[in-house]
């Protein structure tokens, strides 16, 4: 359902900016039948007008029109610091498909762009068009990309580097940080509008609560908790976790200087920008939380409207506080199903972070580690499990297999059944940096294979690919230096 809300306090009503002559970059067939879109023989839309109007170029294709392009108004906390008034700099939502919204990343400038030139180049676009299908293929919410249009119009970053246009696809776009806008100008009215707009539209549950926004805010707070026990789980760094950046429906949304861990360390900072490590991954559940509770502040005038300030406040500082249990609930289950259990015991919690510990110690890889534990047969002697070799702690790493396999002792699944349940949770491919940009390169080159390579794998990243095994290689030290930064 498209953003519905109208009025110059709300919307920019802007065309896209076209660019000189669009070629097809990426184009995921996927995201195309969750639209609708026909294709032809080569994956791309039979109907060639869905090239220009990707590209910013046009607004009508042979079956659609999107006569109404709009920009919107949020605001946000940046790095902990409240920034006022951001909004929609680089993108523009076309309308409304098959019950999706869709929206062009980086194509030209807005009311909000402030001093931004509105544009995306083809590095980042490539980067947000990979890991938004392999979040997908992951089973981790997120917005889905639909294409990556390039251009040979130079855009300036640190260096001169030519333009793209992301088209990216979602149910809704609405972040935190819309409902932190009106609350910051006291707009009740519109704060309500909004909260209206996406109960009536995702969350109609909350309608029928004694309390709908009470309702709607744990809603909204269960899902991103849920989803940053995911990130955890496969090792995502999302790098730019401010406020403006999180979703209203609980979905990975702004893909920008993210990162998947390789060697494992616990406070990996994924964004050479982020000096202080706010965004950490070690961090991420606690700012997950604390954008919530930004959210809370932002509808605590709803609240109000049906309590006094000091009920209000009680009432989402008590529902603020389920998040660390919905938390730890998730992460618990998720991190039991990565090591073969489908029960719990006591010690588990333990167990995980022991494993956790000795990994961040030796920098184990992190996706590799746990795709291997599902080889280990039960009755195996230790120093058969080649996965010894990566833990400069042998001995600690060979009491922890002890402790583990005597823990598999308690499941009643074979080893052949939790095998497959575990690689099945256990991703063997991920999006690594090094792989994005070796990608990059090539598509520099106007060469796009690698591109099609690494989608074909990221869409189906529990299988195995045997014919690609280079890709769950980690990096080497030469490439394991890969940075990126809010640019990005």
């Amino acid at each position: 359902m498209a953003y519905t809300l109208s009025g110059e306090d709300v919307i920019h009503r802007v065309a896209p900016s076209p660019i000189p002559n669009p070629y097809w970059v990426a184009f995921s067939s996927s995201t195309a039948k969750l639209l609708n879109i026909p294709l032809n023989n080569q994956g791309l839309p039979s109907d060639s007008t869905w090239l220009d109007v990707l590209a910013g170029n046009s607004l009508q294709t042979n079956d659609y029109d999107f006569l109404d392009p709009i920009a919107t108004a949020y605001s946000g906390h940046q790095f902990g610091v409240w920034a006022g008034q951001l909004g929609d700099g680089r993108a523009i939502l076309l309308g409304d498909i098959q019950g999706q919204e869709l929206q062009l990343k980086g194509a030209g400038i807005t009311r909000y762009s402030r001093m931004g030139d509105g544009r995306a180049v083809l590095r980042s676009s490539i980067r947000e068009f990979l890991c938004s299908e392999a979040m997908h293929g992951l089973g981790i919410p997120t917005s889905r990309a639909l294409s990556v249009v390039g251009s040979d119009l130079p855009v300036r970053r640190e260096t001169l580097e030519t333009a793209a246009v992301c088209a990216r696809v979602a149910p809704s776009f609405i972040r935190v940080g819309h409902f932190e806008h009106f609350a910051s100008t006291q707009n009740i009215d519109r704060l309500k509008q909004l909260a209206d707009l996406l109960i009536d539209g995702h969350y109609p549950e909350s309608k029928e609560a004694d309390s709908p926004y009470v309702h709607l805010f744990k809603s909204i707070s269960a899902r991103n908790a849920k989803l940053v026990a995911q990130w955890q789980s496969v090792g995502f760094c999302h790098g730019v976790l401010n406020s403006d950046n999180i979703s209203a429906l609980g979905l990975t949304i702004d893909y920008g200087p993210f990162g998947f861990l390789d060697g494992f360390q616990i406070d990996h900072i994924c964004n050479h920008s982020d000096q202080g490590g706010r965004y950490a991954y070690h961090r991420q559940p606690q700012i997950m939380h604390w954008n919530m509770a930004c959210l809370a502040s932002a509808l605590h005038p709803l609240v109000s409207l049906d309590n006094s300030n000091e009920e209000a406040t009680a009432t989402l500082t008590s529902a603020l506080d389920e998040f660390a249990v919905v938390y730890a609930q998730n992460w618990q289950q998720i991190f039991r199903k990565k090591l073969g259990f489908t029960t719990e015991q006591d010690g588990d919690v333990k167990l995980i972070e022991r494993l956790l510990q000795a990994m961040h110690d030796s920098k184990v890889d992190f996706t590799n580690l746990f795709r291997s534990l599902g080889e280990i047969k039960i009755n195996a002697p230790i120093n058969s499990i080649s996965c010894r070799d990566e833990f400069i702690d042998r001995n600690t790493f060979d009491q922890w297999l002890e402790d583990y396999i005597a823990r598999l002792g308690l499941e009643s699944c074979n080893d052949l059944a939790r095998k497959m349940q575990m690689d099945a949770i256990n991703p063997k491919f991920i999006l690594r940096n090094h792989l994005a940009q070796i990608a990059i390169e090539k598509a520099q080159k106007k060469d796009f294979s690698e591109i099609n390579v690494l989608l074909r794998i990221l869409e189906n990243p529990y299988d195995d690919h045997d014919a690609y095994e280079s890709y769950a290689i980690p990096p080497s030290p030469d490439l394991a230096a890969v940075e990126v930064s809010c640019s990005s």
